[in-house]
This record gives C-alpha cells, structure tokens and sequence, in this order.
C-alpha cells in the first residue's frame, strides 16, 4: 500500500527583499514597498556596565558596519541607529519591533520606524527599516571592568521600505 501525502509547496526566492514576504508578523511591514536591500558586515560594539542589580554585565552600545551590494561598499550604519548611503541619503530609525534570531548567539530580527531623513537620494522616500538574517552579534554575561569595550561581529541584511 502507498500511501501520498499533499505537502502545500512554499517558494522562496533568494536574496533579502523576497525574504520580506515571510518576515515574522512582529517586524512584517504590510503595504510598503522595498526601495533598497543591502547587506551588512560589522560588529556589534558593548561596554562593561554595572546593570540595575549592581553586577557589571555587557551592555549594547553601538553597532559599527559597512553596508554592501554585488560586492561593493554602499554606505554605512552606526549609532543612532543611523544607515548612511554614499549618495548622501541617511536615515534614523526607532525600534518598533522585534523578533529572536535563529541562533542564540545572533542578534534579534528588527522593525524600525524611521525618525528622521537627512541628505537625497535612494532613501529619500524611506519610513520603515527591517534587520533581517542576522548572524552573530550577541554578546551576554558578566565583564570584569566598567568601561570596557567589546566587539561581537555581526552580519544582517536591511530592507528600506516606504508606504504605498
């Protein structure tokens, strides 16, 4: 006896903006349009604080990376959170949503509202950011001396999206 079984069939296609139709609901961004997806390499920067409890632990401080596309350097992110293109167009964005990586050694998956525009040019029209396909980047547990730094290196890829 065989026995067949009807298995729905899901198509992925490659590369990050595709992934956008599959996101997690808590950083899905329904409605809005891919204007730019780039990749990310970098680091996740922490300093040795004391946290509420008193005991110094790794605290999250900057992310420091070099954004890419077809192999070539496109602009930057860094504190802020800030993406910065070489066109001169920048944005900040705000966390809005959230959603665990796939490891637990990778950094959460990201919605952000964008804050604030500066410069024109591709993300001129942009008002939703998503961190995506995260890889590394987290660094947890005690540290011995405040005010020290450390480096986790990370890589994602980021959606820019706009509404309509």
């Amino acid at each position: 006896m065989s026995i067949k079984l009807a298995v729905p069939c899901l198509l992925l296609l490659a590369g990050p903006a595709a992934a956008a139709e599959t996101l997690p609901e808590a950083i899905a961004a329904p409605g809005e349009t891919v204007v730019l997806s780039t990749h990310a390499e970098g680091a996740q920067v922490y300093e040795c604080k004391a946290g509420t409890d008193g005991k110094l632990a790794w605290a999250f401080r900057e992310p420091i990376a070099t954004l890419l596309a077809e192999g070539k350097t496109t602009g930057r992110h860094y504190a802020g959170p800030n993406w910065e293109l070489a066109d001169g167009s920048a944005v900040v964005g705000k966390a809005v949503g959230n959603a665990p990586g796939a490891t637990a050694a990778d950094i959460p998956w990201l919605k952000l509202e964008v804050a604030s525009h500066r410069g024109s040019g591709v993300l001129t029209p942009v008002t939703t950011v998503q961190r995506i396909n995260t890889h590394g980047g987290k660094l947890d547990g005690a540290c011995d001396k405040a005010g020290e730094f450390k480096s986790a290196p990370y890589s994602a890829d980021y959606i820019f999206l706009k509404k309509g």
